[in-house]
Order: C-alpha cells, then structure tokens, then sequence
C-alpha cells in the first residue's frame, strides 16, 4: 500500500468519523488533508493533528469535538494502521449512547471479531450539531424538548414604574416609610428609598416560512414555539408572500396544538418570499405603532427573496431605527464558502447588528445568548 494510498485512506475515514459527529467537513477540506498528509507523512501525532485541524475544521466551536474524535482515532487505530499497511483495514463506526439499544444489539456488537474503532458520542451531543435541514421526524420532537428548556431572557431596560431600593436615592418611599414609623410610635427612625424599575426588553420574532427555508422553517417554528410558550412579551409572525401573526396560535404550551393552529392560520407556507412587502405590512400596521420600538427584533431567513430589494432595504431600514437591535439569523451561513450575495440578503445586511447561523440546536444557543447580551 502507497504512502498516497494510506493518506487517502486516513483523510476519509477520518472526514467520515467527523461528520457523524456533527461536523460539516466536504470534499475538498478531505482533499486539502490528504495533500497536507502526503507532505507531511503519518508518522508524527503532532504534524498530523495540525494538518487534520488546519485543513478540516473552520470554526473555533468546533476544535474541542475534532480534538475529541482524533484523540480516539489515533489512540486507538490510526498508529497502527499508519505503521502496518499490509494489515486488515480497520472499520470505523460511530457509536451513539442510547439507553434503548437492547442487550442482543450490544452482544451482537461485542462479539465481531474484526478490528473496529468505536467513537462514543450521546444522543443529544450529536443532535445539538446536527443540520436542520437533516432532522427526522423523531429528532424533531426530540428537539422541540430541549427548546423547550432554553431560556430567552432579553437585556433589561429602565422602566418609568418605581421600585424599593435597598440603598439610599434621592427618591423617598413616603408609603413604606410612614408605615414603618407606625411601628415605631410614629418617629421616622427608618427612612426607605425608591429607584427606577427594569423591565425585559419585547422579542419579536419573524420567521420565514417559505420554500426555500422549508428544511429549516419546520425546526425553527418549534424554537418560535418555545420562545412564545415559556416567556412573556414575546411576538412571533411569519413571513411569506404576506405577513400572518402566530403569536396567540403558538401561546399554547402543548407544542402539538400550537404547531397545528399556525399551520392552519399560515396559508402561504412553503411558498414564495415577499420580505420587503410583508415587513411593510408589520411596520405599518405593528412596529411603528410600538411594538418594535425598543424591542430586539429577530429575523430568521435565509435572505431569498423574489420581490423588490429596494423595497427589503427600506423597511430593514425603518426597522432598525425603531427597534434596540435588529438579529437576522441564516441557516446557510454556516455553509463553508458563503457569502450574502443574495438580492435580500445583501440588501438587508446593512440595517442589522447581528448577523448570525440559525442550523442546529447550538447555534440556537448562541442566538439566545446573543439576545441576552443585546
């Protein structure tokens, strides 16, 4: 077997391994690692970890997953493959931690005699990696509960309504403190103080649900769900070829009731996009009126639009000036090689502060971090 050969090899085991994990690794990051491989050799654990890193993983996110699964290959089978290539190949399967696999699945899989190297992962560790796009029915629901658990918690913001202050301020709390000196005999021998109240900022939340956010849109209406389910002033609307508002069908703490009462209310669902037209319709009729004012506006699509980008870019822009901080989430920007070269895309772009990945259950994660820090 060729040096050439054992460096192909290793590259797509590995690229195979990776993406079971949850990694997106394509073909020509395969092909940079195996080149790097052929000049580098396969002797040295150091050289080929860099190579594998430097040629298969594109975000920071993702080093502490590679570093796991190449820990394990090399330990465990790659050594041995690189120094006896005359040998059997070794079978790499990736072993998901389920506590429904019976005792005749693990009998069956301790008792191959061939040489196999097994990675563990769990099921939700592999889930929250996983595409959307790739979700099956059942990993949907599975999904739909740990959304549930995320908390959205916006930044605060000063509200007008006072409120008792543990430290002194330059605002009496006259009440609480003549109801203190009814206890003393009526001498005032503790004075109380009032300051400024906080209140959660409102989170509007605007899903695409046409057809080319179809993979996605069947995912993030549960994340929408969970959103309008377990916080208060939350709003949700979907955006098609018309705006429709989802918020009373989503208040439902049952995600199944709520996911058929939207789908019954959203009659353009999975068609065309009209971005621009439908956030019109909401500053119209629902921003400019107040809803947005101050609140963190969420957008989630993936910029395709089929109507006026002049029209995207000047309701993005009267958007902004009302809103505290306009997030546009796109599922596609975690693809390698994107970029918003899209009509509505690019005309959106500069009328948002945060433009971040929306494909999987931890980039959701980071969006609810991303709100809570707004």
């Amino acid at each position: 077997m060729t040096a050439t050969r054992d460096a192909g090899e290793i590259a797509v085991a590995f690229s195979r391994v990776l993406r079971g994990a949850g990694l997106t690794v394509p073909t020509s990051s395969t092909i940079a690692f195996a080149e790097a491989l052929m000049h580098t050799g396969l002797d040295d654990r150091d050289t080929t970890y860099w190579a594998g890193r430097a040629t298969l993983v594109r975000r920071p996110e993702d080093h502490e997953l590679f570093d796991r699964a190449f820990a394990v290959f090399w330990e465990h089978a790659a050594a041995g493959a690189i120094e006896s290539p005359d040998e059997e190949p070794i079978g790499i399967t990736l072993a998901i931690d389920d506590d429904s696999l019976d005792g005749d699945d693990a009998e069956a899989a301790e008792a191959s005699d061939d040489p196999v190297i097994e990675l563990r992962f769990s099921t939700t560790e592999v889930l929250r990696q996983k595409d959307f796009a790739d979700y099956t029915a059942d990993e949907l629901h599975e999904a739909q509960a740990l959304m549930a658990r995320l908390r959205l918690v916006g930044s605060p913001r000063r509200s007008l309504r006072l409120t008792s202050s543990s430290t002194r301020t330059s605002r009496p709390d006259l009440r609480r403190t003549v109801r203190s000196a009814m206890r003393s005999g009526g001498e005032p021998i503790r004075r109380h103080h009032l300051r400024p109240g906080t209140r959660n900022r409102r989170l509007v939340l605007l899903l695409d649900v046409s057809g080319s956010m179809e993979p996605y849109a069947r995912a993030l209406i549960r994340f929408v769900h969970a959103a309008v389910a377990g916080r208060q002033k939350v709003e949700a609307f979907a955006l098609g070829t018309r705006l429709t508002r989802l918020t009373r069908e989503l208040s439902s703490r049952d995600p199944d009731e709520a996911l058929r009462r939207s789908a019954r209310r959203v009659s353009d669902y999975g068609g065309g996009t009209r971005l621009g037209d439908g956030l019109r319709v909401f500053n119209d009729d629902w921003g400019q009126r107040g809803m947005a004012r101050g609140a963190i506006v969420v957008v989630l699509s993936d910029g395709w639009d089929r109507g006026d980008p002049e029209v995207l870019g000047e309701q993005m822009q009267r958007l902004h000036r009302v809103a505290h901080k306009v997030i546009w989430v796109n599922p596609l920007k975690v693809t390698p090689g994107y970029a918003p070269l899209a009509r509505g895309m690019a005309a959106a772009l500069p009328h948002i502060d945060a433009f971040v990945e929306g494909h999987s259950l931890d980039a959701i994660e980071r969006l609810a971090s991303e709100i809570a820090t707004a």
